[in-house]
């Protein structure tokens, strides 16, 4: 296709809607333009092809030969091209928002607020993806990522969601009774780890710990590893938020505690979001208060 010589689509939607109304005042209301607008570019498209594609000579005009060849070829045009719109729009909307996020988020912050959001939005169905590994916001996969960090991530778009210290925890049963430890007093016992990540190990060597945690350790998906730390059957490292409940109820102590700008963040790509994307965005803006 020659796309140089086309018309403007302007001239073919209004030609088109011509078509449609037989009347020029219709055929602006329909477009959402005056019916001026309308006759200048109907007379645009009949100067740009070269033939006249309109009567004008009776009381009201219509469509030459010309015309209608060209009102069908449109009819047939616009018409597949709605219909396939349509088509998508329904795909879209019918798709679940998935939502990547770690399962010490989903099970500790999210899903206590999920039966919230469904009696408020019965028809925006959610598909969670529990996962602590990174993953790639592409259109028709992932909608929306729930990543920690500082945020300020290239590519995507991020916003904070929640803002918490990283410490260190465990039950009183394992620490025999002590409100503190040293590090190196911490790695001599079992540490828990959520999978795909190496916390423990690394929060070690910050302290200037050269070596793992002695006594063994675990690793398990993120609901599990708060449950084995209540039970005491492990340090760990975590979200401040997940545990200040346990700590404040004297079932966990702190012993240590990091604060930085690190927090939970919203992550979405650089594109334009579906409309059931953005009621869940916004949705957990008001449920951080950041509203």
């Amino acid at each position: 296709m020659d796309w140089m010589k086309m018309p403007p689509l302007a001239s073919l939607k209004a030609f088109h809607a011509f078509a449609e109304t037989g009347n020029v005042v219709k055929a602006g209301a329909l477009l959402n333009v005056s019916h001026a607008a309308i006759s200048q570019q109907l007379r645009a498209l009949e100067k740009h092809l070269g033939t006249a594609l309109l009567d004008r000579s009776g009381k009201s005009m219509t469509l030459t030969a010309e015309g209608e060849k060209l009102a069908r070829a449109l009819h047939l045009g616009f018409g597949a091209i709605g219909d396939a719109v349509a088509d998508l729009a329904h795909t879209a909307e019918d798709r679940p928002v998935h939502i990547s996020l770690t399962p010490s988020f989903a099970a500790s912050w999210l899903m206590p607020r999920l039966p919230a959001f469904q009696a408020e939005y019965p028809d925006i169905p959610l598909a969670l993806d529990p996962s602590p590994h990174a993953v790639s916001l592409r259109p028709g996969g992932v909608d929306v990522a729930i990543r920690y960090g500082d945020g300020n991530w290239p590519g995507v778009n991020d916003e904070l969601l929640l803002q918490s210290p990283i410490v260190i925890v465990a039950a009183p049963l394992l620490l025999g009774g002590r409100a503190s430890m040293t590090p190196d007093e911490l790695s001599q016992l079992p540490w828990l780890e959520e999978l795909g990540t190496t916390e423990a190990t690394s929060w070690l060597v910050r302290q200037g710990v050269t070596h793992g945690p002695r006594a063994g350790r675990i690793a398990l998906p993120g609901n599990l590893v708060l449950e084995g730390l209540r039970a005491g059957q492990g340090v760990t490292v975590t979200v401040r938020h997940f545990v200040e409940a346990d700590i404040r109820a004297g079932r966990l102590t702190e012993l240590f505690c990091e604060t930085g700008s690190g927090g939970y963040h919203i992550v979405t790509a650089d594109a334009p979001l579906r409309p059931a994307v953005k009621t869940f965005v916004t949705w957990l803006r008001r449920q951080s208060g950041r509203m």
